[in-house]
């Protein structure tokens, strides 16, 4: 490249250094100019310009960031069109970024003309977020400059993008005599945004007295719904391994893979495991939006990369979080909690829990327990656990003692008097408690204990408010629970009598009805008599 100050009637072909206002138009930086230009700039009082002209094997400035920015590109990461000698790299979903220091730092040593600059290692992106910029300084840049850069880059994966999973996470809230109403709120409102900004569901949240056997039986419950993460803010954050949160963890068959961290504030975070289920006892400052040590756990831990004492130990370096970018807040202001929310599709849960167990002999069969949780409260937490967005559980017999085993939930409930009539009377019942903009609902048995928020989430999935289908799981041929019903056939689903449901429904609209299959038999275990309850003990 050559580059230098010439005559205008010199400059056909020259890369312009620097834009120029001409009458009515500019010519703008890194433009060829043309003999066409030539009156316009001797008219605006252009004699002399800068500029370059390009030598064999140059590139323009916006070819070379391109082919720099080409070398970089990995899978979930683009490069987008040059324009003025910059090349920008664009995240395609949400993720967290990788960077070989190493790489880049050779890149950047190669010659003046070409930089690179990327987000800071580990950094949470969101879709079409801007992960490294390429910057040729000049005009043009020597084709050798770009094959070093690529033998540079060759040498590793400079960059990455390692996609958050979706994990199905749940809050347990621990709580003394006397706390504040808005502990409670903080906790549930900053871990939904958290969870959800990472693209994640908090399905269910529990809250518990502050003992050992009720947190204990609050994270059985939660692994019974189908929760893969679970997350517990305690009452009091613990001092030690064998204080109350630390030892409910073991006692529910865990194990506590490190204690604290180096990260501030975040310093009281503790890290367990039930099986290959994370759990995490939330830092005090986890109450707030603020980002915190929590944050890099979550976003490392969701995005597969490895997590446990090791790494927790080696974030002390940059683990001193301060000036966050977030607005200041009030310590006492309680945002109001988001809603649940599933996009383009509004889909309630209808647990039927009216049902007078005849063949139990005497007992209430919704209230048996099943690995120490009530069989109803399994469902429910179940449907709490899934994509529903909102969820109604309808009483009928023994309704005081079925409120009672479901203290604690975020749910509504409907009374059926009439529940001796059948189960139909129950499902009408809970059609009229519904939300007037429930677009379908997915209708739960109370005696069903295996059925998870994972079952009730692929039969929401399938449903499609465009057609308005009807979704049933099935095995092997022979259908099961539970089953999706679109609100367009809410008012036959009224006209119903009897103890059979909408089975009738199903046959009249076959045409109707789209089939999930399924490869296990909690869509059929339900529970009718004491030997059935007893068959259950083995799993």
């Amino acid at each position: 490249m050559i580059f230098g100050e010439f005559p205008v009637e010199e400059c056909e072909g020259l890369l312009l250094a620097h834009s120029l206002r001409l009458a009515g138009r500019t010519l703008k930086k890194g433009r060829r100019v043309t003999s066409a230009d030539f009156p316009d700039l001797i008219a605006a009082g252009h004699r002399r310009i800068y500029g370059a002209r390009l030598a064999a094997g140059d590139l323009t400035e916006d070819a070379a960031a391109a082919a720099v920015a080409a070398l970089l590109q990995a899978d979930g990461i683009v490069a987008r069109k040059a324009y003025t000698g910059r090349c920008n790299l664009h995240a395609t979903q949400r993720g967290l970024v990788t960077v070989d220091a190493g790489i880049i730092d050779r890149i950047n040593a190669i010659d003046e003309a070409v930089t690179v600059a990327t987000l800071a290692p580990l950094s949470a992106v969101r879709a079409g977020a801007v992960v490294a910029t390429v910057k040729v300084i000049p005009l043009a840049v020597g084709q050798t400059v770009i094959d070093r850069c690529a033998s540079e880059a060759g040498r590793g994966v400079a960059l990455g993008l390692h996609p958050f999973a979706q994990k199905r996470a749940a809050l347990i809230v621990s709580e003394q005599a006397g706390d504040p109403e808005k502990n409670y709120a903080s906790a549930v409102t900053s871990s939904r945004r958290r969870i959800e900004d990472l693209g994640s569901h908090l399905g269910l949240v529990q809250r518990c007295a502050h003992r050992r056997d009720a947190v204990a039986l609050a994270l059985r419950e939660s692994l019974a719904a189908g929760c893969d993460l679970l997350m517990i803010a305690g009452a009091t954050v613990p001092k030690d391994r064998a204080d109350t949160i630390p030892s409910a963890i073991v006692a529910a068959g865990g194990e506590i893979v490190h204690f604290g961290m180096p990260v501030e504030p975040g310093n009281m975070l503790l890290l367990a495991r039930i099986g290959a289920v994370p759990v995490i006892i939330l830092p005090g400052c986890a109450r707030s939006r603020k980002t915190n040590g929590l944050d890099w756990v979550l976003q490392r831990m969701l995005a597969g990369l490895p997590m446990g004492a090791a790494e927790i130990k080696a974030m002390g370096v940059g683990g001193l979080i301060r000036s966050a970018p977030e607005a200041e807040e009030d310590p006492d202001a309680v945002e109001p909690a988001p809603q649940r929310v599933a996009a383009g599709r509004r889909i309630a849960a209808l647990v039927l829990a009216a049902g007078s167990s005849r063949r139990m002999a005497g007992s209430n069969k919704l209230l048996q327990p099943v690995a120490g949780v009530p069989m109803v409260r399994r469902a429910a937490n179940a449907a709490l656990a899934s994509r529903s967005v909102a969820m109604v559980v309808v009483t009928g017999h023994a309704a005081d003692a079925v409120r009672a085993s479901l203290v604690g939930l975020d749910l509504e409930f409907a009374h059926n008097a009439d529940h001796e009539s059948g189960m139909a009377s129950t499902l009408r019942a809970g059609l009229r408690a519904l939300p007037a903009d429930t677009d379908a609902v997915v209708v739960v048995l109370g005696d069903m204990p295996f059925v998870s928020a994972a079952h009730i989430d692929r039969l929401i999935a399938a449903f499609d408010p465009a057609r308005g289908n009807i979704v049933v799981p099935m095995k092997d041929g022979r259908r099961g629970n539970p089953i999706v019903w679109p609100r367009a056939f809410f008012d036959e689903m009224q006209q119903v009598q009897g103890d059979v449901g909408a089975r009738e429904l199903l046959q009249r609209h076959a045409d109707r009805v789209d089939v999930v299959a399924f490869d296990d038999d909690a869509i059929f275990a339900d529970v009718d008599t004491p030997e059935a309850l007893r068959a259950l003990e083995p799993r």
